[in-house]
């Protein structure tokens, strides 16, 4: 019987769908079963970002209103064996699942896989409701923003108030020279402000954008340091201990050596 995340922010555009698509793809190489369910009913982008846009016949909602089995709404990525896709439909509105729907979707699904990722749509609307209510577990992701943080805090009280505890948070798009110079939020004072187990934070990289235009997951560039950081949140997921980024370890072989050098990294 699998585990059920939903991964969640209050702001959009903060990293969620990136972060769904990456944490899965690499639980599967694990050697995982794993199911991403993209509940963002409407404006639906997991299939594009991981590349399977083209392969879609039925969604979410041609399964919830019997037009089709589950198992024929899934999605087999050939490029990793165990990984699948249920996409959200494109013509529809955020109330075509209920909460009652995805939640005996997700108790059906989850005899199936050892994990069931969900992509849920920004805000506290119904789109929310619906989307956490078949999850056990919850992820929230924000960047160093004070508008995203805020947005977040919002969240955490909303996942509490449905009784999904102790949710754990992901920082995406960390900048350490700016958060250096005073220009970025601070870790700490994220943790501070959320008071939420941290189970990761994403660096800022270019190489995200290429691999989502690409549809290929960025969790597979041994280069990236965003990839690194999936890879081990995936890790840390199935309870392995790996210590969290730390500013001297993204700065790479460049940066030490300016460091040592005296030169400023910034």
């Amino acid at each position: 019987m699998g585990e059920v995340y939903v991964i969640t922010s209050g702001k959009g555009g903060v990293g969620k769908t990136t972060t769904t698509a990456n944490v899965g793809t690499y639980l599967s190489v694990l050697g995982k079963r794993v199911l991403l369910i993209d509940a963002d009913i409407g404006l639906r982008n997991l299939d594009v970002v991981m590349g399977l846009e083209n392969r879609i016949v039925f969604d979410i909602v041609d399964v919830v209103e019997g037009r089709c089995k589950p198992k024929q709404a899934l999605i087999k990525d050939k490029r990793f064996d165990g990984l699948y896709l249920l996409p959200a439909a494109q013509s529809k509105d955020k109330t075509a699942v209920s909460p009652e729907q995805m939640k005996a979707l997700c108790e059906q699904l989850k005899e199936d896989f050892d994990y069931i990722l969900i992509d849920c749509p920004a805000g506290i609307e119904q789109g929310f409701k619906n989307a956490i209510a078949g999850a056990q577990k919850a992820i929230v992701v924000t960047t160093p923003e004070v508008s995203a943080v805020r947005d977040a805090d919002r969240i955490i009280g909303l996942l509490e108030a449905y009784e999904l505890h102790n949710p754990k948070l992901i920082i995406n798009r960390i900048r350490f020279d700016m958060v250096k110079r005073g220009d970025m939020m601070d870790i700490d004072d994220i943790l501070e402000i959320l008071s939420i187990e941290l189970l990761g934070i994403i660096p800022d990289d270019e190489k995200i954008i290429i691999s989502t235009n690409k549809g290929e997951p960025v969790v597979m560039d041994e280069k990236s340091r965003a990839g690194q950081e999936y890879r081990n949140i995936a890790r840390r997921i199935l309870g392995e201990n790996i210590p969290i980024l730390s500013e001297e370890e993204n700065l790479g072989f460049l940066g030490k050596l300016k460091r040592f050098l005296g030169l400023n990294n910034s």
